[in-house]
């Protein structure tokens, strides 16, 4: 396992840390869920991002594919669940 140096996705690592982090904050201040899916799902972005600088992309590219899809499923949800109710 090699480090791979990345600025576009350490880059993407850190902001996507700093969602997570920010999800939860903003969970703990008002309770409501939807940052919380939010930060959930750039948390998964986050670990891909991780796995790539280490140089697994290859090696686990159908684990990425689904973290990341997981992930934008996620924003979906908690966009949805942002719709007015009828």
């Amino acid at each position: 396992m090699n480090f791979i140096w990345d600025p576009i996705t350490f880059l993407n690592l850190v902001l996507s840390v700093l969602i997570l982090f920010l999800g939860f904050w903003n969970y703990s201040k008002k309770s409501n869920l939807i940052p919380v899916y939010i930060g959930i799902a750039f948390g998964l972005f986050g670990v891909s991002h991780l796995l790539t600088l280490f140089g697994l992309k290859n090696t686990l590219e159908v684990f990425l594919i689904v973290i990341r899809t997981l992930a934008y499923l996620l924003v979906i949800f908690a966009l949805y669940k942002l719709l007015p109710k009828k």
